[in-house]
């Protein structure tokens, strides 16, 4: 049995799509974004101010690939619009931990008493502030923003002690889109 799986992307008027083969390249206010679809068994084309992405054989597979490519357009038509900000909590009972900006870093010093720094890399063009308690990641990648408040997340995961006891960490809290401060 083969049907053809089709979904539409409405383009908003303040951004620009551009279509090369696969690669799909997204310009808005904020920014560009470019993405590489070529590995994915989908047709991919622009019609005015529409993306239509479609599978002609659509099995299970397909039909989900088409799902998830159209997800991931809409995620980079919203970011070159509005952005993205994830906020984090840094928390701490036993140790005051200090949390740095350095280049391409997060440094978390003095968790949990620990000598050696502990580092999470920031990915992209994501950039990373910290103000008080608070850390807020920013970027019009969602990708890149989700990964980098990730890394900082998993860099202070508590390991050979009573999870329960030691609630030290820094966790997200906050998921938005556009860039709050």
């Amino acid at each position: 049995m083969s049907r053809l799986e089709t979904r539409i992307v409405q383009i908003p008027e303040k951004v620009k799509v551009v279509l090369d083969g696969k690669v799909i390249k997204v310009t808005g206010e904020k920014g560009q974004l470019v993405r590489d679809f070529s590995q994915v068994p989908v047709a991919i084309r622009v019609d005015g101010d529409k993306i239509i992405v479609s599978a002609l054989r659509s099995r299970r597979k397909e039909s989900a690939l088409v799902g998830t490519v159209v997800s991931h357009i809409n995620n980079m038509i919203r970011g070159v619009a509005k952005g993205f900000t994830y906020k984090l909590k840094i928390v701490y009972s036993h140790f005051p931990m200090s949390v740095k900006v350095q280049g391409n870093y997060v440094t978390i010093e003095n968790f949990i008493g620990e000598r050696n720094p502990r580092k999470a890399l920031i990915l992209g063009n994501s950039s990373v502030s910290v103000k008080g308690d608070d850390i807020i990641v920013k970027g019009i990648s969602i990708d890149d923003v989700s990964q980098t408040a990730a890394n900082i997340e998993q860099a202070t995961v508590v390991r050979r002690r009573d999870v329960r006891k030691f609630l030290d960490g820094i966790y997200i809290y906050e998921k938005a889109e556009g860039m709050v401060d």
